[in-house]
């Protein structure tokens, strides 16, 4: 059974090949607004290392955001068409989940205008609802370890190996009943950062 996993949701282009429960070939290139340009060249490089073609993949799980408006839809649209023309199964994980991966976290994203999404995660699961918050309302416990855009609430950016976490956290993957109707994750900015400054 090989898997191919895709991420396009922030600023890295993450492409993965599982075999079973082994990851045998990845990428992982921080590639800011230049998914769509590098995704293809990058797929057939990373397929053909390890002798294998389109027709070697059995399904493939992709990160559905929050993220990048543009991102997040690079990877899915392309899964979504590869999955309908060969009536494969396609699996979805959100993608603060996926940067967690196992870890007891919290993470955080850059999801401008002065915003982050966040969510607080321990072995692979949520401890509450993913949301997207401006930064001035975001307090953090000190003890807190943060993976992603840390440096955006005074912590060090950190980010994991996420292939290695696509295969960590194959039990939270979510199968699509119909692969046209996958759609993004995006966050509405909580009550908060909706009330006008007077």
């Amino acid at each position: 059974m090989i898997t191919l996993c895709m991420d396009t949701s922030h600023k890295w282009l993450v492409l993965g090949l599982i075999k079973d429960d082994q990851v045998i070939a990845k990428v992982q290139e921080e590639c800011w607004k230049k998914q769509s340009e590098e995704i293809f060249p990058k797929l057939i490089e990373m397929t053909e290392s390890v002798n294998l073609g389109p027709d070697d993949i059995d399904q493939i799980v992709i990160s559905e955001g929050p993220g990048s408006y543009t991102g997040v839809r690079i990877a899915m649209t392309i899964a979504k068409v590869f999955c309908a023309m060969r009536d494969l199964p396609l699996y979805t994980i959100g993608t603060l989940n996926l940067y967690a991966g196992m870890e007891k976290c919290r993470v955080v994203t850059d999801a401008r205008g002065k915003r982050v999404y966040t969510c607080r995660y321990e072995n692979g699961k949520a401890l509450e609802e993913q949301k997207a918050v401006a930064i001035a309302d975001l307090q953090i416990p000190a003890e807190e370890e943060v993976i992603g855009d840390g440096s955006l609430v005074g912590r060090q950016d950190k980010w994991p190996d996420l292939v290695e976490n696509f295969l960590a956290l194959k039990t939270e993957w979510k199968k699509a009943e119909n692969v046209h109707l996958v759609v993004p994750e995006y966050l509405k900015p909580s009550e908060s950062y909706m009330v006008k400054k007077k």
